[in-house]
């Protein structure tokens, strides 16, 4: 399966660093990150799909697979290490709990500078009113993510809701701030 484009779109231009893939899923996005000389540290609740993602890792290379670590954790309550990642990225994370707080959390491991990148699936259509696939579900929105993050302390560069690549698929939340230097 390929990157999410959000995320190549927006570490494409970066300068390889560290990352956080929270909520790292088949681990697309933190294989496109180590391939692009990215460490990475990537975080899921489930072993088996780390297990998974660490295998196709393997299968890549080794210096791609050296450059992640997996770690096994409820981002309901896991953090980063504060200020030390230069890109931290969320992507269709169902959160247990406040979105706020998950997001304040969340921005409290991006290092002066680096960037912040979230995506969530909306649980209604804008366009027609319709419930989507992700009804009934907690993810991330633009002003949850917003109000979470201080206007001193980070640059909005993305906030906006935008559909998706397949027509009728649904509507995405897109966030993605940098923090002060």
């Amino acid at each position: 399966m390929p990157p999410n484009a959000y995320l190549t779109e927006t570490a494409g231009p970066l300068a390889p660093g560290r990352a956080v893939d929270a909520g790292c899923g088949h681990g697309a996005e933190t294989l496109w990150l180590a391939g692009h000389g990215w460490q990475v540290t990537a975080v899921d609740f489930s072993a088996t799909v780390l297990d998974h993602c660490r295998s196709t890792a393997a299968t890549v290379g080794t210096d791609i697979a050296e450059r992640i670590e997996w770690v096994e954790a409820d981002l309901g309550v896991w953090a980063p290490q504060p200020q030390a990642y230069d890109l931290v990225s969320s992507l269709y994370v169902h959160v247990a709990g406040s979105v706020e707080e998950m997001v304040a959390r969340l921005a409290s491991g991006v290092a002066p500078g680096g960037t912040l990148l979230l995506a969530g699936h909306l649980p209604i259509d804008p366009t027609t009113g319709a419930e989507t696939p992700a009804a009934g579900q907690v993810q991330v929105t633009v002003e949850a993510a917003v109000a979470a993050l201080d206007p001193e302390r980070w640059t909005i560069l993305v906030a906006e809701e935008r559909p998706r690549a397949a027509s009728g698929s649904g509507f995405d939340a897109v966030i993605c701030a940098r923090r002060a230097g």
